[in-house]
């Protein structure tokens, strides 16, 4: 006997999202490239839409904001974005600018790096340092004079020593591009590796290999680095084609596509006691909507009523959005700074554990949404340009029950072997025991693993590697 059909009832939990927080979320996703290729295509098609300085000279009534739509235009529901920060103002936060350049679009690789000189809160003495570096540099952005040579085109106004000199070098290289002002092609590469987040598969292998075997790579043969390493296989491919990644001349293109390095996002700068900081002005392209079609909105009727209501809807999402995305790359970074500001100071070793869970926390969003606000976005900072993802990191036991940031102690492993003495490598243990006495306990297979993962092979062979050096 065939059964009938029965009726059913099913209760779920179903979210759905508004059409303009799509939207916004999508935005805050695009990195500063495609969110500048997403805002041309929608200018290129929607008529209401024009950038603010592509308007006509008029009198004042015509340069009010055209968010008053009048009585006759109905959008729809005016979506909210409550799990955003508010109290942020892109025109308030924005910095003067003009005080250090003038029009950008035509300027040099000097003008380019002493405009971020300029923002890296530096002293009269390493401001004079950095400006001698950046006059010193060749047509491709390396830099040929040796430090006594700088130390001495400063004297006698400023009598600086080499350590100084090296100190702001090791800024400079890191402005944008990154790997300007090297020495060589080891120096420039090392750079770039550095600037890399420390959770990129393959970074510590490939900086071993251009620190020490360069011209071994150079032969582009594999056998040969797996010998000269001791790494496996798939490791040495790995770090390879990280390497392949790099640009050995970052400067010789500069000036011809501004798409040919990374532009920052958001600048963090000093201020007073503390840090500042602002969104790159080019984060707000100055939308607004055309006065001309939104009378036309108002007098027209049937399709074409509907296809300009259509536009205005989405001309006014994108403004919103645009303002979203900014809002909280903002409150991300801020609350980044607030958490590493050791770092800005210091460096890696001062680096603090940082998960996106806390900052999601602090600042009211969902961990997906720092997750997007810190994918291939980029903060100019006193020590150079890094991928905010950069300062997160998961913490380890350190001092008085408080966690060390995994890289800090990656950082604290590095500078303990570049100061071992010579011939004499420390082992894993001596490790375990040296980060102890700095009160940061770790198992000596959570050393070897970091060790590897700096790429620096193990005391028997850094011993190999010593004696044939001498």
């Amino acid at each position: 006997m065939k059964q009938g059909a029965r009726l059913q009832l099913k209760l779920g939990q179903k979210l759905k999202l508004a059409p303009q927080l799509r939207q916004a979320i999508a935005l805050l996703q695009l990195n500063r490239l495609e969110l500048k290729d997403h805002i041309r295509e929608i200018l290129e098609s929607n008529p209401l839409l024009e950038r603010e300085d592509d308007r006509e000279p008029g009198n004042e009534s015509e340069r009010e904001s055209s968010a008053d739509d009048g009585p006759d235009v109905e959008i729809g529901e005016d979506y909210g974005f409550d799990d955003l920060p508010d109290g942020y103002s892109i025109a308030s936060e924005a910095p003067r600018y003009d005080e250090f350049i003038g029009d950008r679009a035509e300027e040099s690789l000097q003008q380019h790096l002493l405009w971020q000189a300029n923002l890296s809160g530096f002293n009269d003495t390493d401001s004079a340092i950095a400006r001698a570096i950046i006059y010193a540099l060749d047509e491709d952005g390396y830099l040929k004079d040796d430090l006594d040579t700088l130390r001495m085109s400063l004297a006698p106004e400023f009598l600086v020593s080499r350590e100084e000199v090296a100190a702001v070098l090791e800024r400079v290289q890191h402005f944008e591009p990154v790997g300007v002002a090297c020495r060589d092609l080891r120096e420039c590469l090392l750079v770039q590796l550095e600037a890399r987040s420390a959770s990129t598969p393959g970074l510590g292998l490939a900086s071993y290999i251009v620190r020490h075997h360069l011209d071994t790579l150079a032969k582009q043969d594999p056998r040969l680095l797996i010998r000269a390493t001791g790494f496996a296989e798939a490791d040495v491919a790995e770090a390879v084609a990280l390497i392949r990644t790099l640009n050995p001349h970052p400067c010789s293109r500069f000036g011809s596509d501004e798409e040919n390095y990374v532009v920052p996002d958001v600048y963090i700068h000093p201020q007073g006691d503390g840090w500042r900081v602002s969104l790159n002005p080019d984060s707000d392209p100055g939308l607004r909507l055309n006065r001309t079609y939104m009378d036309l909105v108002r007098k027209s009727r049937g399709k074409d009523k509907a296809y300009l209501k259509d536009r205005l809807q989405e001309a006014r999402w994108l403004i919103s959005g645009l303002e979203m995305r900014n809002q909280t790359l903002l409150a991300v970074t801020e609350a980044i700074v607030k958490r590493q500001h050791g770092f800005l100071k210091e460096g890696e070793v001062a680096m603090k554990p940082l998960l996106q869970r806390e900052v999601s926390e602090e600042v009211g969003v969902h961990e997906s949404t720092v997750s997007r606000a810190t994918t291939h976005k980029y903060a100019h900072t006193p020590r150079g340009t890094f991928e905010l993802k950069h300062f997160f990191s998961v913490g380890v036991s350190g001092p008085d029950g408080h966690d060390v940031a995994a890289t800090a102690v990656k950082a604290h492993l590095r500078r303990m072997i570049q100061e071992e003495p010579s011939g004499k490598p420390l082992s894993d243990q001596a490790l375990v025991h040296a980060l102890a006495a700095r009160g940061i306990r770790l198992a000596r297979r959570t050393v070897a693993k970091y060790r590897e993962q700096l790429g620096i092979p193990g005391s028997a062979a850094r011993r190999r590697q010593s004696r044939m050096q001498t």
